[in-house]
């Protein structure tokens, strides 16, 4: 499973790891929430890119508790 570049993507994201560990018998943290206070002027260091940060590590914790 690839890292989210977008919105949609980390929903997917999200979506499929939580499914994999419910099957799994496994309870993952809550993924990172979605910015609310983007003022989209793309500044430098953007909440967008904080969450992206987060979905990221997120991912990664996710994928070793999975055992991949």
């Amino acid at each position: 499973m690839s890292p989210a570049t977008d919105l949609a993507s980390a929903q997917a994201l999200f979506a499929a790891l939580q499914a994999r560990a419910r099957a799994a018998g496994l309870a993952l943290r809550p993924p990172p929430p979605e910015p609310t206070s983007c003022c989209g002027r793309g500044c430098n260091g953007c909440v967008w890119e904080g969450f992206f940060a987060a979905t990221e590590y997120w991912r990664q914790e996710a994928l070793l508790c999975l055992g991949d």
